[in-house]
């Protein structure tokens, strides 16, 4: 359930942005809510305006229907597909499901290995459950990755040199791209943004994508963790295909057209659900 935030129309995540004029004023509190969270439900909007989930269904719909936001099953989430949501709201979304995903993905990697991880929420969860390995050397360019293991005695962190981006510790850019071909590691653990249903890897930032894209090119192993809310979102930037994947750790793949894809091109896929246990 998403936790209850007090917010405006006029408090939307980063800079200030017009409301469009054709939507009502219950509407763009919606809308500014969701933007704020990274999801909103039916009950708690119902709940929260006082009018029936029929009401706010419409609301939703209305907003759909002008590519302002997604439906998800019981609510919906911010459509974008130039800007990526804050952080602190993506943390927010299917916080169970990446949890799982998390740790089906660190269960696949043995200890005494050496691995990438990026920048991501998913991923992070994947450094969560990493924390009773033994013997890991960990590359990583997300300084919240770096934060969570740093403090073991038997998991070595190394941290990408580069600017780092204030919205969410990402350490980007050429110096980091140089960094991370220095290194030819067992594992790469990736999360992406949206993926396209023709295989498509995509995200916002093109110099976050030219680390991501080192990453996948200097690693004997690539590893995907993205919940199924990335195949009903859009990105601008193309990091690479899901046929250069070797494991796809998801809570499920309902598409069938990637499904198919994932056996043609030999792609081994985990689906864990919202529980942790694999299916």
């Amino acid at each position: 359930m998403v936790p209850a935030v007090t917010v405006t129309a006029a408090q939307l995540v980063g800079p200030a942005r017009p409301m469009p004029e054709l939507i009502s004023p219950r509407q763009q509190e919606i809308l500014a809510l969701a933007r704020a969270q990274g999801r909103v439900s039916v009950e708690e909007l119902a709940a929260r305006f006082e009018v029936t989930p029929q009401t706010i269904r419409k609301d939703l719909n209305d907003l759909c229907e002008q590519r302002l936001m997604s439906r998800v099953h019981g609510g919906a989430v911010v459509s974008s597909g130039v800007e990526n949501l804050a952080y602190e709201a993506r943390r927010l979304i299917a916080q169970g499901e990446k949890r799982a995903i998390g740790a089906a993905a660190a269960r696949l990697i043995p200890n005494n290995a050496s691995l990438f991880i990026n920048i991501g929420t998913t991923t992070e969860e994947v450094a969560r459950a990493l924390q009773s390995h033994e013997d890991l050397l960990v590359i990583t360019n997300n300084l919240n990755v770096a934060t969570l293991l740093y403090r073991h005695p038997k998991i070595d962190v190394v941290m990408a040199g580069g600017p780092v981006r204030r919205a969410d510790g990402a350490v980007i850019g050429a110096a980091t791209v140089d960094f991370v071909r220095q290194f030819k590691v067992d594992f790469a653990v990736i999360g992406v943004s949206a993926i396209d249903e023709d295989g498509s890897l995509l995200d916002f930032d093109i110099r976050e994508v030219r680390v991501s894209r080192a990453i996948i090119d200097n690693a004997r192993r690539v590893m995907l963790v993205a919940d199924k809310l990335k195949l009903q979102r859009a990105a601008p930037v193309r990091i690479g295909h899901l046929s250069e994947i070797d494991i796809f750790v998801t809570d499920e793949l309902a598409s069938p057209a990637l499904r198919e894809l994932c056996s043609s091109h030999a792609v081994q896929v985990v689906e864990v659900g919202g529980s942790g246990e694999e299916a």
